[in-house]
């Protein structure tokens, strides 16, 4: 493992261009910086410079991180063309980045919800119900893992820790062993928790159901990651090929096609397997037993890389936390669409989270990059107060983190409505949208995601004044605290809908 020295001296190699030794990419010789780069080059990286020793305002941060993608480039041909124009993030440019990759991941998680309507009605579901807790538990795990990787590939490409081919295919395939290794023992634990919550309520275990949710589990998780973890390498990629900052569009991505994939993997390959239940018992062990001995070829591939053999070796509590938060919201999930009068909430719960924990993510990401463009996690600096921020410093400031916490809080309601209308125009779950309905529906989803970025704002920046890369630890807490905040606060709403005599929702049909 790699000391916390060496750590930052390759941080800020990636990071920046020391000025003092620019050497001539045709003579390999020491010139003047002026004679190499033209003027408004040396004057990005002289801030360059400045940037990482003492750090600076966001606005500077990506302007300086800008300006060096485009000396990368210019090198790489060797010519020496007008840089580019600065990158400089407004509110505008935020919002018109992230709204695209919003939208997408929120018709993602329409799509799971109407899935998620139609099978639990079927026999597995019904006769298996812990699958249900299965469900936030395993969308959950993009957020836990997926998204994680996003952040932190994002925050390497921003740093130029992905510019060479070397260092690129050295982070691929360090990451992908990790993702690997994290959603087999994650997917089999979230299993555990599914039989264990299951159990408690109602005392009653079955070894063939719990084998069937464990070989369900795991092989949904090792699939979905192994799928959705390619797709982020392609868009990270590509959004540095077409100068768009990963960190506004590769987390909302990660979902938009993780809850789909994931609960139709999970859909399916339980149903097969509920099908072989009796006739051929051995299939969900072997199933089980053919994942977790993969575990050492990927653990093998990824001690190979430092910096993803310490993620490895380190990231394990949040990850199993965050998977045991969204099982509690399984629980409740379990709970309430088990009722008949509440089965309409199944369409509408991985919509509530999905978008929850999108938005969430792309701001812990963003904050993040940010803070590892000023230093090394564990450094004070003006970026990273110790003192827990005021809802006004979050939302109502002039800095840039708050521009798109504001941003991002204003998507809520029209993207809440496009989907609403999307699952009405489908004729999806079982809940006419009445006025009341969509009143009590976007009051929790305000709330929901009002919450998550204040807790956003005060946790990337608790972590890492503890040594903490937010980009490995503070995402799967927000995901989760999403899911379960989520999955109560429309179970409640469901509730006080019926109790007020809502009828003409539906709600209880």
């Amino acid at each position: 493992m790699s000391s916390k020295p060496e750590k930052k001296e390759a941080h800020q190699a990636n990071g920046a261009v020391p000025v003092d030794h620019l050497t001539s990419p045709d003579q390999g010789q020491l010139v003047e910086p002026s004679d190499f780069l033209g003027p408004a080059a040396v004057e990005a990286v002289v801030l360059e410079s400045r940037a990482n020793a003492k750090g600076v305002r966001e606005d500077d941060a990506l302007l300086e991180n800008g300006s060096q993608s485009n000396e990368s480039d210019d090198t790489s041909t060797h010519q020496s063309p007008e840089p580019a124009s600065p990158l400089k993030e407004t509110s505008f440019s935020i919002g018109l980045q992230v709204l695209f990759p919003f939208l997408l991941a929120g018709f993602g998680t329409v799509a799971a919800g109407m899935v998620l309507d139609i099978v639990q009605h079927w026999d597995v579901f019904k006769n298996v119900t812990n699958l249900f807790i299965l469900v936030p538990a395993l969308l959950g795990l993009k957020g836990n893992l997926e998204m994680t990787l996003a952040s932190r590939l994002s925050t390497a490409a921003n740093i130029g820790q992905m510019d060479t081919p070397k260092e690129f295919w050295k982070m691929i395939t360090g990451n992908m062993a990790l993702l690997l290794v994290q959603a087999t023992v994650v997917g089999f634990l979230a299993s555990i928790a599914a039989v264990v919550f299951g159990w408690i309520p109602d005392g009653h275990f079955s070894l063939y159901h719990a084998v069937l949710l464990c070989a369900s589990s795991v092989a949904t998780a090792f699939v979905a990651s192994l799928f959705l973890g390619m797709i982020m390498i392609g868009v990270i990629i590509g959004s540095r090929k077409m100068g768009i900052n990963p960190d506004n569009v590769a987390t909302p991505i990660a979902a938009s096609l993780g809850d789909l994939v994931t609960l139709a993997l999970l859909s399916g390959i339980s149903c097969g397997l509920y099908k072989d239940l009796e006739s051929k018992f051995y299939v969900n062990p072997l199933v089980c037993a053919l994942f977790l001995a993969l575990l050492p070829i990927w653990v093998f591939v990824a001690k190979k890389d430092s910096a993803t053999w310490e993620v490895l070796c380190s990231s394990w509590e949040p990850v199993v936390i965050a998977m045991a938060i969204s099982s509690v919201g399984g629980l409740i999930l379990d709970r309430t669409v088990s009722d008949p009068n509440f089965a309409g909430m199944a369409v509408f719960t991985p919509v509530i989270n999905g978008v929850g924990g999108n938005l969430v993510a792309v701001q812990a990401s963003r904050i993040s990059t940010y803070l590892h463009m000023s230093g090394m996690p564990g450094e004070s600096s003006k970026t990273a107060p110790w003192k827990c921020p005021s809802p006004c410093s979050t939302f109502c400031s002039s800095d840039v983190n708050s521009r798109s916490a504001r941003v991002l809080f204003l998507l809520v309601v029209p993207g809440h409505l496009v989907f609403l209308y999307t699952i009405s125009s489908m004729q999806g779950g079982h809940t006419t949208l009445t006025l009341i309905f969509v009143v009590f529906y976007m009051t929790a989803a305000l709330l929901q995601v009002l919450i998550l970025l204040y807790i956003a704002d005060w946790m990337v920046h608790w972590m890492w004044n503890r040594d903490l890369d937010p980009d490995n630890f503070s995402i799967p807490y927000l995901t989760a605290l999403g899911d379960l905040i989520g999955t109560g606060l429309l179970a409640v709403s469901f509730h006080i809908l019926w109790l007020i005599g809502d009828r003409d929702s539906d709600v209880g049909d």
